[in-house]
């Protein structure tokens, strides 16, 4: 009989969203007459901009013809999308990159889980607390983690606490950590990182040769114009740091399926030997090796966000969601609940008066809404609960008012 690999068995319980799913399907079952509003996972609701449609459809087309089909592409992405995202991305906002530092992928959740395949297990992480799930969990696969203790934290992880108390802000770690794992504009809080505040993370990987694995899926949603929207805007970034980007909630791509990774040539890890090896060519190694490339259609369509008729779309369905978020936050605020994010995220982080999975059970039962327990986003997130404004305007407006009746 096989071995299967033991470090799954570590795991708590299912992923949290397929838990979520357990639960609300438990209940929809025992009230089929139920009205079930979902604010829980972050997946977007309206539709792709008109822009992507269109160049989709021209593409399919193209696939149509013998001239202008397209068989296996380029792995690390066609060389108009890679190009389009460096121009609107970085290089118009002052970062010196190149297009062959971009590789295209089927979205950052595969390319954040994915990452850690190219350390070595012996390798330290450290993650705040509460956190977006994936990270921690590819690296309890990978066994990089140690053991499960009571505490609901693994031994071999170094935790980052982020609470009311420091702004959610993570502090820096009293030992040496390798492999930094930060997330801005943040998911689940919603809240993001001052320039000042990555400039510290930047400075510390520098000094200890660590590496910060940065997720910035959500920075299209940055409103104020002080806060960063690539890592690479801070100096010396590029000699310690890989970004992980995102169309789906850009572009609505959730069900499309695009993202990208920037690993910049100057980032490097320890080989064997303690030589310098370069994590650029490590990264495109695995790439080429495990993934056949995005579809040529999907990557036209993501290219046409970056058309002036793209963006404008692209702006008017963030702002739709956006207005949620205020909905959200200030209905909660009104009936005396502590509310964080909404301002340059699509999520709201609330104080909860039970346990989070009491907050849970209570919201779905007597208001018939779901949202996400803080729980299952780490230790720190007990007592804080995330809802998001990926949902409809008038049932977001529905899900609020019954909130409000509850409390």
């Amino acid at each position: 009989m096989a071995r299967i690999n033991a470090n799954y068995q570590k795991l708590p319980g299912s992923y949290l969203f397929s838990e979520i799913a357990r639960r609300v399907a438990a209940f929809h079952e025992e009230h089929p007459g139920a009205n079930i509003i979902r604010l829980g996972i972050g997946d977007v609701t309206q539709p792709l901009p008109r822009a992507c449609i269109e160049a989709m459809h021209k593409a399919v087309d193209e696939m149509a013809e013998k001239e202008t089909f397209r068989g296996y592409g380029p792995e690390q992405g066609y060389a108009f999308l890679r190009e389009a995202i460096l121009q609107h991305n970085y290089t118009s906002r002052g970062i010196a990159l190149s297009a062959d530092e971009i590789f295209v992928s089927d979205g950052s959740k595969s390319d954040c889980g994915n990452i850690q395949e190219i350390f070595s297990v012996d390798n330290r992480i450290a993650i705040a607390d509460p956190v977006y799930p994936v990270y921690l969990d590819t690296n309890v696969m990978a066994g990089r983690t140690g053991s499960l203790g009571s505490n609901g934290r693994f031994s071999g992880v170094t935790y980052l606490p982020c609470t009311d108390e420091n702004d959610f802000a993570p502090m820096l770690p009293k030992e040496r950590v390798d492999m930094i794992y930060l997330c801005s504009p943040n998911n689940p809080t919603g809240t993001t990182l001052s320039r000042e505040e990555l400039a510290k993370w930047v400075a510390y990987a520098r000094e200890n040769a660590s590496v910060i694995l940065f997720d910035a899926a959500y920075a299209a949603y940055i409103t104020e114009e002080d806060v960063p929207r690539s890592i690479y805007e801070i100096e010396g970034a590029k000699d310690v740091a890989i970004e992980f980007r995102s169309f789906s909630k850009t572009a609505g791509f959730t069900g499309t399926r695009c993202g990208y990774t920037v690993v910049p040539k100057t980032v490097a890890g320890r080989g064997a030997e303690g030589e310098t090896v370069p994590l650029h060519g490590l990264w495109n190694r695995r790439h080429t090796t495990k993934f056949n490339g995005t579809p040529y259609i999907v990557q036209r369509g993501a290219a046409a966000i970056y058309t002036e008729e793209g963006q404008r779309q692209v702006r008017e369905t963030i702002a739709y969601y956006m207005e949620n978020a205020r909905l959200i936050r200030e209905g909660l605020q009104k009936v005396g609940l502590t509310a964080y994010g909404g301002v340059n995220a699509p999520y709201i982080w609330l104080k909860t008066p039970t346990p989070s999975w009491d907050f849970f059970d209570r919201l779905l039962g007597e208001a018939h809404v779901v949202g996400t327990p803080g729980a299952g986003f780490g230790p720190c997130g007990e007592n804080y609960f995330r809802l998001t404004s990926f949902g409809d305007r008038e049932q977001t407006k529905e899900a609020m008012e019954r909130i409000c009746r509850c409390f």
